[in-house]
């Protein structure tokens, strides 16, 4: 039987982390976060500046892609707090795991230590032939 943590996280952000009893403690995310309130939601963003100029790298592509993701939400009035979803599509399974040091450092220095539940696809490519990674993101800003 399947048993609802207690909340991880402060309750005035609205969110609760779902844990089922006995399951492993997740590292970098969350088996699921049952949350209420005004949903935010981007597309699917990539690692390019203002000017479209890709960021040379995965990993600094991933910054900046996290970057764009919390200029979106912050225009929906949400915080990388209220992050719910994540999901991440990668042109290369192997450039991922081969950079997780690295992108755990760049995910806690732009998103902070709140990790919410997220997957992980490799694709054959992307729209835009630059792009290493490209993000979708959904949020809930509490009542």
């Amino acid at each position: 039987m399947s048993t609802i943590s207690k909340p991880e996280v402060p309750a005035t952000r609205g969110l609760q982390l779902l844990q089922p009893s006995g399951w492993r403690q997740p590292k970098g995310y969350a088996n699921g976060v049952m949350a209420e309130g005004r949903l935010v939601m981007t597309g699917g963003v990539v690692g390019w500046d203002v000017a479209g100029r890709f960021a040379d790298g995965f990993v600094a592509q991933v910054r900046q892609t996290l970057e764009n993701i919390v200029a979106i939400l912050a225009e929906g009035g949400a915080r990388p707090d209220h992050l719910v979803r994540l999901t991440w599509y990668v042109v290369d399974m192997d450039e991922y795991v081969s950079n997780l040091k690295a992108l755990g450092k760049v995910y806690r220095e732009v998103i902070g230590t709140h990790y919410p539940s997220m997957a992980l696809v490799q694709i054959v490519r992307l729209v835009e032939p630059s792009s290493r990674v490209e993000i979708e993101a959904t949020a809930v800003v509490p009542r």
